[in-house]
C-alpha cells in the first residue's frame, strides 16, 4: 500500500518535472497552469493524469490534435520507479528524502542535456548546494573528504574541456562530475564514472554502426553521467565486491 502511494507520488512529481523542463527551455516562470506547447490552450485537469492521460488521448492534444512527446509519460513513469526503489533502500528518512530530491534534479539534467546538449546551471548548482547541505547535516559523512573526491572527479573533465576548448566536453559535464564526487564519495564515484564512459562508448559505437553519428558528431555526455550515478547509488557495493572477487587474489 505504501509503495503504491510512493509510486503515485512519483508520477505526480514526474509530471511536475516535465513542466520544469519545458519552462526552463522557454525561460518561463513555473507559475501558472499547464498548457499545450502547440496551441497554448490550458489543459483541463482530467487531461493531466500522469501517464494515463497520454494513452487516453492517444498521444495527442485534445484541443489541437498535435502529437504529445513520449518524453512526458516516460519521465513520469521513470520518476515513479526511481521513487519506489529509493524508498525501498535501507537508510534513514533524511537520506531517502535527500535522494528523492537529487533524483528529481538528475532526471531534469538527463532529459534537458539529451534534448539541448546543455546542463542548466540553476539545476546543477541546486543539486550541488543541496548535496553540500546534506553532507553537513549527515554526521556520518566526511564533508572534507567528499569535497576532495568532488575535485578529483571534476579535474579530468576540466582538463578535457581546456585542451579541446569545449569541443569534446562542456562545462556542464565538469559541474556534474563535481556533483558525482560530492554525492557518492570514494569508491562509488569511480563506479559511476566508469559506467558512464563504458555506456557512452557502447552507445557511440552503436550509433556509428547505424550511421546516425560519425566520430566528429557531438553526443551529450550528461545522460551517461546521470545513468552512472544511479548505477553507483543502487549497485555500487555489488559491483565493487564483484571486482574484488574477480581481480583481487
Amino acid at each position: 500500500m505504501f509503495e503504491t502511494f510512493i509510486f503515485i507520488l512519483g508520477l505526480i512529481i514526474g509530471s511536475f518535472l516535465n513542466c520544469v523542463i519545458y519552462r526552463i527551455e522557454k525561460n518561463k516562470s513555473l507559475k501558472g497552469r499547464s498548457f499545450c506547447p502547440h496551441c497554448k490552450k490550458k489543459i483541463a485537469w482530467h487531461d493531466l493524469i500522469p501517464v494515463l492521460s497520454f494513452f487516453i488521448l492517444k498521444g495527442k492534444c485534445r484541443n489541437c490534435g498535435k502529437s504529445i512527446s513520449w518524453q512526458y509519460p516516460l519521465v513520469e513513469f521513470s520518476t515513479a520507479i526511481l521513487f519506489v526503489i529509493i524508498i525501498g533502500l535501507r537508510m534513514s528518512f533524511l537520506s531517502q528524502f535527500f535522494l528523492l530530491i537529487i533524483s528529481s534534479l538528475l532526471i531534469i539534467i538527463f532529459v534537458y542535456d539529451l534534448k539541448h546538449m546543455i546542463i542548466p546551471d540553476r539545476i546543477i548548482f541546486s543539486a550541488i548546494g543541496i548535496s553540500f547541505i546534506y553532507q553537513l547535516i549527515n554526521l556520518k559523512l566526511d564533508v572534507l573528504e567528499n569535497l576532495l573526491m568532488a575535485i578529483i572527479a571534476a579535474l579530468p573533465f576540466l582538463f578535457i574541456v581546456i585542451i579541446s576548448q569545449g569541443k569534446w566536453m562542456g562545462g556542464g559535464d565538469v559541474k556534474l562530475a563535481f556533483l558525482i564526487g560530492l554525492l557518492l564519495g570514494f569508491p562509488d564515484f569511480i563506479v559511476a564514472l566508469f559506467f558512464a564512459f563504458l555506456l557512452g562508448a557502447v552507445i557511440g559505437i552503436i550509433l556509428i554502426i547505424k550511421q546516425k553519428k560519425t566520430l566528429k558528431s557531438e553526443v551529450p555526455f550528461g545522460p551517461f553521467l546521470v545513468a552512472g550515478i544511479f548505477v553507483a547509488l543502487f549497485w555500487s557495493d555489488k559491483i565493487v565486491q564483484f571486482y574484488f572477487d574477480i581481480f583481487i587474489f
